[in-house]
Protein backbone atom coordinates (compact mmCIF):
# COMPACT_ATOMS: atom_id res chain seq x y z
CA UNK A 1 0.00 0.00 0.00
CA UNK A 2 1.32 3.35 -0.74
CA UNK A 3 0.06 6.81 1.04
CA UNK A 4 0.51 10.22 0.01
CA UNK A 5 3.17 12.20 1.34
CA UNK A 6 1.49 15.63 1.13
CA UNK A 7 1.02 15.58 5.21
CA UNK A 8 4.57 14.34 6.24
CA UNK A 9 5.97 17.13 6.72
CA UNK A 10 2.88 18.29 9.38
CA UNK A 11 3.71 19.62 12.50
CA UNK A 12 3.12 16.82 15.25
CA UNK A 13 -0.27 17.20 16.21
CA UNK A 14 -0.34 19.54 19.88
CA UNK A 15 -2.34 17.73 22.08
CA UNK A 16 -1.31 13.98 22.00
CA UNK A 17 2.21 16.09 21.82
CA UNK A 18 1.08 17.34 25.22
CA UNK A 19 -0.37 14.43 26.64
CA UNK A 20 3.15 12.69 25.84
CA UNK A 21 4.62 15.49 27.18
CA UNK A 22 3.11 15.28 30.80
CA UNK A 23 2.93 11.78 31.28
CA UNK A 24 4.62 11.85 34.50
CA UNK A 25 3.11 12.12 38.01
CA UNK A 26 2.41 15.39 39.91
CA UNK A 27 3.35 16.47 43.42
CA UNK A 28 0.52 19.27 42.76
CA UNK A 29 -2.48 18.62 45.28
CA UNK A 30 -5.46 20.00 42.05
CA UNK A 31 -4.92 20.48 38.86
CA UNK A 32 -5.19 23.53 36.90
CA UNK A 33 -5.26 23.05 33.35
CA UNK A 34 -4.13 25.85 31.63
CA UNK A 35 -3.25 24.44 28.58
CA UNK A 36 -6.52 25.23 25.98
CA UNK A 37 -8.40 28.02 24.82
CA UNK A 38 -11.10 26.91 26.39
CA UNK A 39 -13.75 29.82 27.72
CA UNK A 40 -15.25 28.65 30.95
CA UNK A 41 -16.74 31.74 31.68
CA UNK A 42 -20.76 31.46 31.57
CA UNK A 43 -22.88 31.75 28.28
CA UNK A 44 -25.37 33.33 27.30
CA UNK A 45 -28.38 32.15 29.48
CA UNK A 46 -31.20 32.52 26.68
CA UNK A 47 -29.59 29.35 24.90
CA UNK A 48 -31.25 26.73 26.41
CA UNK A 49 -34.42 28.17 25.86
CA UNK A 50 -33.90 29.37 22.18
CA UNK A 51 -32.25 25.26 21.90
CA UNK A 52 -35.94 24.40 23.58
CA UNK A 53 -38.51 26.02 20.72
CA UNK A 54 -36.26 24.79 18.16
CA UNK A 55 -36.37 21.06 18.87
CA UNK A 56 -38.53 20.18 15.72
CA UNK A 57 -35.62 21.80 13.41
CA UNK A 58 -32.83 18.73 14.64
CA UNK A 59 -35.64 16.79 12.24
CA UNK A 60 -34.67 18.90 9.00
CA UNK A 61 -32.04 19.34 7.25
CA UNK A 62 -30.11 22.82 7.68
CA UNK A 63 -29.70 25.20 5.59
CA UNK A 64 -25.99 24.57 4.10
CA UNK A 65 -25.06 28.73 3.77
CA UNK A 66 -27.26 29.80 6.92
CA UNK A 67 -30.71 31.08 7.86
CA UNK A 68 -31.99 33.89 7.03
CA UNK A 69 -31.97 35.36 10.21
CA UNK A 70 -28.66 34.17 11.12
CA UNK A 71 -27.06 35.58 8.26
CA UNK A 72 -28.96 39.01 9.28
CA UNK A 73 -27.92 38.85 12.47
CA UNK A 74 -23.97 38.46 11.47
CA UNK A 75 -24.58 41.50 9.07
CA UNK A 76 -26.10 43.89 11.94
CA UNK A 77 -22.88 43.21 13.99
CA UNK A 78 -20.61 43.58 11.24
CA UNK A 79 -22.68 47.01 11.10
CA UNK A 80 -22.29 47.45 14.64
CA UNK A 81 -19.38 46.70 15.20
CA UNK A 82 -17.12 47.49 11.74
CA UNK A 83 -19.58 50.08 10.21
CA UNK A 84 -19.41 47.64 7.08
CA UNK A 85 -22.63 47.34 5.38
CA UNK A 86 -22.08 43.45 4.19
CA UNK A 87 -24.94 42.06 2.61
CA UNK A 88 -25.91 38.36 3.67
CA UNK A 89 -24.77 36.86 -0.14
CA UNK A 90 -21.01 37.40 0.96
CA UNK A 91 -21.70 35.96 4.56
CA UNK A 92 -21.11 32.27 4.78
CA UNK A 93 -21.72 30.17 8.09
CA UNK A 94 -19.89 27.62 9.25
CA UNK A 95 -19.28 24.67 11.81
CA UNK A 96 -16.37 26.64 13.72
CA UNK A 97 -14.24 29.06 12.02
CA UNK A 98 -11.36 26.25 11.94
CA UNK A 99 -13.57 24.82 9.10
CA UNK A 100 -13.83 27.61 7.05
CA UNK A 101 -9.93 28.44 7.67
CA UNK A 102 -9.32 25.15 5.85
CA UNK A 103 -11.90 24.97 2.98
CA UNK A 104 -11.36 28.68 2.11
CA UNK A 105 -8.34 27.98 1.16
CA UNK A 106 -9.58 24.96 -0.56
CA UNK A 107 -11.89 26.95 -2.44
CA UNK A 108 -9.60 29.92 -3.34
CA UNK A 109 -5.88 28.90 -3.43
CA UNK A 110 -4.55 29.34 -7.12
CA UNK A 111 -3.46 25.81 -8.57
CA UNK A 112 -0.11 27.76 -9.70
CA UNK A 113 1.33 31.04 -9.48
CA UNK A 114 4.59 31.66 -10.69
CA UNK A 115 5.39 28.10 -10.08
CA UNK A 116 3.96 26.35 -7.30
CA UNK A 117 1.44 28.64 -4.78
CA UNK A 118 2.71 29.90 -1.00
CA UNK A 119 0.61 30.10 1.37
CA UNK A 120 1.95 32.49 4.30
CA UNK A 121 1.54 31.76 8.42
CA UNK A 122 2.45 33.52 10.86
CA UNK A 123 5.12 31.57 13.50
CA UNK A 124 4.24 30.57 15.98
CA UNK A 125 0.32 29.95 14.16
CA UNK A 126 -2.80 28.19 14.65
CA UNK A 127 -2.14 24.50 12.82
CA UNK A 128 -5.23 24.70 10.23
CA UNK A 129 -2.73 27.06 8.04
CA UNK A 130 -0.59 24.75 7.76
CA UNK A 131 -2.79 21.73 6.92
CA UNK A 132 -4.96 23.60 4.38
CA UNK A 133 -1.21 25.08 2.97
CA UNK A 134 -0.23 21.48 2.18
CA UNK A 135 -3.94 20.17 1.02
CA UNK A 136 -4.19 22.38 -1.72
CA UNK A 137 -0.15 21.63 -2.61
CA UNK A 138 0.91 24.98 -1.71
CA UNK A 139 4.31 25.32 -0.44
CA UNK A 140 3.93 26.84 3.42
CA UNK A 141 6.23 29.39 4.36
CA UNK A 142 6.04 30.19 7.98
CA UNK A 143 6.81 34.56 8.75
CA UNK A 144 8.85 34.45 12.28
CA UNK A 145 6.36 36.79 14.67
CA UNK A 146 8.48 37.66 17.41
CA UNK A 147 9.23 40.24 20.01
CA UNK A 148 11.57 42.34 17.36
CA UNK A 149 8.48 41.90 15.07
CA UNK A 150 5.78 43.28 17.57
CA UNK A 151 4.53 39.70 17.87
CA UNK A 152 3.14 40.30 13.77
CA UNK A 153 4.91 38.46 11.07
CA UNK A 154 6.63 40.66 8.99
CA UNK A 155 5.26 39.71 5.95
CA UNK A 156 7.80 42.67 4.18
CA UNK A 157 10.78 40.77 4.71
CA UNK A 158 9.85 38.25 2.35
CA UNK A 159 11.90 38.06 -0.79
CA UNK A 160 9.79 39.22 -4.54
CA UNK A 161 9.85 35.75 -5.38
CA UNK A 162 8.34 34.49 -2.15
CA UNK A 163 5.59 37.34 -2.75
CA UNK A 164 5.04 36.57 -5.96
CA UNK A 165 4.01 32.91 -5.85
CA UNK A 166 2.05 33.83 -2.74
CA UNK A 167 -1.74 32.94 -3.15
CA UNK A 168 -2.89 33.49 0.44
CA UNK A 169 -1.20 34.57 3.60
CA UNK A 170 -2.98 33.83 6.75
CA UNK A 171 -2.98 36.41 9.73
CA UNK A 172 -4.47 36.25 13.36
CA UNK A 173 -4.85 39.31 15.20
CA UNK A 174 -5.25 39.75 18.03
CA UNK A 175 -2.70 37.00 17.50
CA UNK A 176 -2.68 33.11 19.31
CA UNK A 177 -0.70 33.18 21.46
CA UNK A 178 0.64 36.34 21.89
CA UNK A 179 -2.05 38.47 21.92
CA UNK A 180 -0.88 41.44 20.20
CA UNK A 181 -3.21 43.69 17.43
CA UNK A 182 -2.65 44.43 14.41
CA UNK A 183 -3.14 47.90 14.14
CA UNK A 184 -4.51 51.04 10.93
CA UNK A 185 -1.15 50.82 9.91
CA UNK A 186 -0.07 47.13 9.85
CA UNK A 187 -3.67 46.46 7.66
CA UNK A 188 -2.80 48.94 5.30
CA UNK A 189 0.48 47.92 4.88
CA UNK A 190 -0.69 44.29 4.49
CA UNK A 191 -3.11 44.68 2.34
CA UNK A 192 -1.44 47.50 0.33
CA UNK A 193 1.38 44.32 0.00
CA UNK A 194 -1.40 42.06 -1.00
CA UNK A 195 -2.66 44.26 -3.83
CA UNK A 196 0.95 44.99 -4.95
CA UNK A 197 1.51 41.03 -5.59
CA UNK A 198 -2.13 39.69 -6.07
CA UNK A 199 -2.93 37.56 -2.98
CA UNK A 200 -6.03 37.06 -1.14
CA UNK A 201 -5.53 37.87 3.45
CA UNK A 202 -7.36 35.42 5.37
CA UNK A 203 -7.78 37.35 8.72
CA UNK A 204 -8.40 34.90 11.34
CA UNK A 205 -10.41 37.80 13.93
CA UNK A 206 -11.64 35.30 16.44
CA UNK A 207 -10.09 37.14 19.57
CA UNK A 208 -11.58 40.41 17.93
CA UNK A 209 -14.07 41.39 21.10
CA UNK A 210 -11.56 40.59 24.00
CA UNK A 211 -9.67 43.40 24.80
CA UNK A 212 -8.09 46.26 27.11
CA UNK A 213 -9.79 49.53 25.86
CA UNK A 214 -9.93 49.59 22.11
CA UNK A 215 -11.26 47.49 19.37
CA UNK A 216 -9.10 45.62 17.38
CA UNK A 217 -9.50 47.28 13.77
CA UNK A 218 -11.33 44.73 11.55
CA UNK A 219 -9.55 43.71 8.45
CA UNK A 220 -12.50 44.10 5.92
CA UNK A 221 -13.25 47.34 7.79
CA UNK A 222 -9.61 48.57 6.63
CA UNK A 223 -9.53 47.32 2.78
CA UNK A 224 -12.63 49.36 2.68
CA UNK A 225 -11.61 52.47 3.66
CA UNK A 226 -8.64 51.72 1.65
CA UNK A 227 -10.69 51.04 -1.55
CA UNK A 228 -9.04 47.91 -1.67
CA UNK A 229 -10.25 45.14 -4.33
CA UNK A 230 -13.21 43.89 -2.87
CA UNK A 231 -11.84 40.30 -3.44
CA UNK A 232 -8.78 41.32 -1.56
CA UNK A 233 -9.59 40.20 2.25
CA UNK A 234 -11.80 37.29 3.90
CA UNK A 235 -12.08 37.25 7.93
CA UNK A 236 -13.38 34.98 9.74
CA UNK A 237 -15.35 34.92 13.10
CA UNK A 238 -16.38 33.02 15.85
CA UNK A 239 -18.95 32.59 18.92
CA UNK A 240 -16.63 30.41 20.85
CA UNK A 241 -14.30 33.28 22.22
CA UNK A 242 -17.08 36.10 22.07
CA UNK A 243 -20.04 34.14 23.53
CA UNK A 244 -17.90 31.51 25.68
CA UNK A 245 -19.88 28.85 23.35
CA UNK A 246 -17.29 26.25 21.75
CA UNK A 247 -19.18 23.57 21.54
CA UNK A 248 -21.83 25.52 19.47
CA UNK A 249 -19.13 25.01 16.81
CA UNK A 250 -20.58 28.32 15.01
CA UNK A 251 -18.58 30.74 13.08
CA UNK A 252 -18.40 32.51 10.07
CA UNK A 253 -16.54 34.10 6.69
CA UNK A 254 -17.12 37.25 4.97
CA UNK A 255 -15.25 39.08 2.11
CA UNK A 256 -16.14 39.74 -1.73
CA UNK A 257 -19.19 38.50 -3.76
CA UNK A 258 -16.49 36.30 -5.79
CA UNK A 259 -14.95 35.00 -2.69
CA UNK A 260 -17.97 33.88 -0.99
CA UNK A 261 -19.54 32.07 -3.89
CA UNK A 262 -16.89 30.33 -4.55
CA UNK A 263 -16.74 29.05 -0.67
CA UNK A 264 -19.92 28.27 -0.43
CA UNK A 265 -20.22 26.53 -4.17
CA UNK A 266 -17.53 24.09 -2.37
CA UNK A 267 -19.33 23.82 0.84
CA UNK A 268 -22.14 22.45 -1.13
CA UNK A 269 -20.64 19.64 -1.94
CA UNK A 270 -17.97 19.04 1.37
CA UNK A 271 -19.47 21.33 4.20
CA UNK A 272 -21.00 20.64 7.35
CA UNK A 273 -23.89 23.03 7.98
CA UNK A 274 -24.98 24.02 11.62
CA UNK A 275 -28.04 22.34 13.07
CA UNK A 276 -31.37 24.44 12.69
CA UNK A 277 -31.44 25.03 16.25
CA UNK A 278 -27.86 25.83 16.55
CA UNK A 279 -28.10 28.64 14.12
CA UNK A 280 -31.07 30.09 15.88
CA UNK A 281 -28.84 30.27 19.00
CA UNK A 282 -26.20 32.04 16.93
CA UNK A 283 -28.45 34.76 15.43
CA UNK A 284 -29.57 35.75 18.42
CA UNK A 285 -25.90 35.62 20.12
CA UNK A 286 -24.78 37.81 17.13
CA UNK A 287 -27.53 40.12 17.59
CA UNK A 288 -26.79 40.67 21.61
CA UNK A 289 -23.74 42.64 22.43
CA UNK A 290 -24.53 42.62 25.98
CA UNK A 291 -22.89 39.24 27.00
CA UNK A 292 -20.07 40.10 25.25
CA UNK A 293 -19.43 43.49 26.92
CA UNK A 294 -19.70 41.43 30.30
CA UNK A 295 -17.75 39.00 29.45
CA UNK A 296 -15.08 41.27 28.16
CA UNK A 297 -15.20 42.76 31.72
CA UNK A 298 -13.77 39.59 32.96
CA UNK A 299 -11.06 39.26 31.10
CA UNK A 300 -10.24 42.89 31.55
CA UNK A 301 -10.62 42.17 35.28
CA UNK A 302 -7.86 38.91 34.62
CA UNK A 303 -6.06 41.32 32.25
CA UNK A 304 -5.09 43.21 35.70
CA UNK A 305 -4.58 40.07 37.78
CA UNK A 306 -1.68 38.88 35.44
CA UNK A 307 0.05 42.33 35.63
CA UNK A 308 -0.05 42.24 39.64
CA UNK A 309 1.29 38.60 39.44
CA UNK A 310 3.45 38.37 36.66
CA UNK A 311 4.15 42.08 35.76
CA UNK A 312 7.94 41.92 37.26
CA UNK A 313 9.34 38.78 35.12
CA UNK A 314 11.70 39.96 33.04
CA UNK A 315 10.65 40.08 29.24
CA UNK A 316 6.81 39.82 30.30
CA UNK A 317 4.56 41.66 28.21
CA UNK A 318 0.82 41.88 28.96
CA UNK A 319 -1.23 41.26 26.24
CA UNK A 320 -3.18 43.62 23.97
CA UNK A 321 -6.16 41.41 23.64
CA UNK A 322 -7.39 37.71 23.60
CA UNK A 323 -7.07 35.46 26.41
CA UNK A 324 -3.22 33.88 26.81
CA UNK A 325 -0.09 34.55 28.36
CA UNK A 326 3.07 34.32 26.21
CA UNK A 327 5.70 34.13 29.07
CA UNK A 328 8.99 33.97 28.29
CA UNK A 329 11.22 30.82 29.44
CA UNK A 330 14.80 29.03 29.20
CA UNK A 331 13.02 25.92 27.28
CA UNK A 332 9.01 25.87 27.58
CA UNK A 333 8.84 22.14 27.58
CA UNK A 334 11.16 21.61 30.64
CA UNK A 335 9.49 24.86 32.02
CA UNK A 336 5.65 22.52 31.08
CA UNK A 337 7.31 19.77 32.75
CA UNK A 338 8.64 21.39 36.00
CA UNK A 339 5.21 23.41 36.32
CA UNK A 340 3.57 19.86 35.52
CA UNK A 341 5.57 17.67 38.31
CA UNK A 342 6.32 20.55 41.03
CA UNK A 343 2.28 22.20 41.32
CA UNK A 344 0.25 20.60 38.99
CA UNK A 345 -0.59 23.40 36.76
CA UNK A 346 -0.17 22.49 32.82
CA UNK A 347 0.39 24.70 30.31
CA UNK A 348 1.48 24.14 26.88
CA UNK A 349 5.24 24.90 25.58
CA UNK A 350 5.46 27.53 23.01
CA UNK A 351 7.45 24.97 20.38
CA UNK A 352 4.13 23.39 20.05
CA UNK A 353 2.39 26.28 18.51
CA UNK A 354 5.01 26.88 15.96
CA UNK A 355 7.24 25.60 13.60
CA UNK A 356 11.50 25.37 12.97
CA UNK A 357 12.22 27.76 9.96
CA UNK A 358 15.59 28.97 9.18
CA UNK A 359 17.52 27.61 11.83
CA UNK A 360 14.34 29.42 14.43
CA UNK A 361 11.56 28.22 16.37
CA UNK A 362 10.17 31.18 17.57
CA UNK A 363 7.80 29.41 20.15
CA UNK A 364 10.84 27.17 22.14
CA UNK A 365 11.54 29.87 24.82
CA UNK A 366 7.65 30.77 25.45
CA UNK A 367 5.16 28.70 27.01
CA UNK A 368 1.18 30.16 26.19
CA UNK A 369 -0.79 30.37 29.55
CA UNK A 370 -4.69 30.10 29.01
CA UNK A 371 -6.52 32.59 31.32
CA UNK A 372 -10.10 31.31 30.99
CA UNK A 373 -10.56 29.44 34.19
CA UNK A 374 -12.84 30.80 36.86
CA UNK A 375 -10.97 34.30 38.33
CA UNK A 376 -9.90 32.57 41.69
CA UNK A 377 -8.49 29.24 39.96
CA UNK A 378 -6.96 31.35 37.49
CA UNK A 379 -4.99 33.08 40.23
CA UNK A 380 -3.83 30.35 41.74
CA UNK A 381 -2.63 29.02 38.84
CA UNK A 382 -0.47 32.34 38.14
CA UNK A 383 0.95 32.42 41.14
CA UNK A 384 2.16 28.91 41.22
CA UNK A 385 3.38 29.63 37.54
CA UNK A 386 5.54 32.63 39.23
CA UNK A 387 6.46 30.73 42.38
CA UNK A 388 7.81 28.01 40.54
CA UNK A 389 9.34 29.22 37.33
CA UNK A 390 10.26 32.86 38.11
CA UNK A 391 11.17 33.30 41.94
Amino acid sequence: MVFPERFSDLPAATWPRLRALLDVPTQGAETINMTIGEPRHAFPAFVGDIIADNLAGFGKYPDNNGTEPLLEAISGFLKRRYDLDIPPAQILTLNGTREGLYNAAMALCREEKHGQPVILTPNPFYQVYAVAALSVGAEPVYVPATLASGHLPDFHALSDDILNRTAIAYICSPANPQGAVADTAYWRDLITLAEKHDFIVFADECYSEIYRDTPPPGALQIAKDMGADPERVVIFQSLSKRSNLPGLRSGFCAGGPQSIARIRLLRAFAGAPLPGPLQAVAAAAWADDAHVQENRALYQHKYTIADDILGHIDGYQSPQAGFFLWLPTADGEQAAVKLWQDTGVRVLPGAYLSQDANGLNPGKNYIRVAMVAPTQEMQRGLTLIRDCLYV
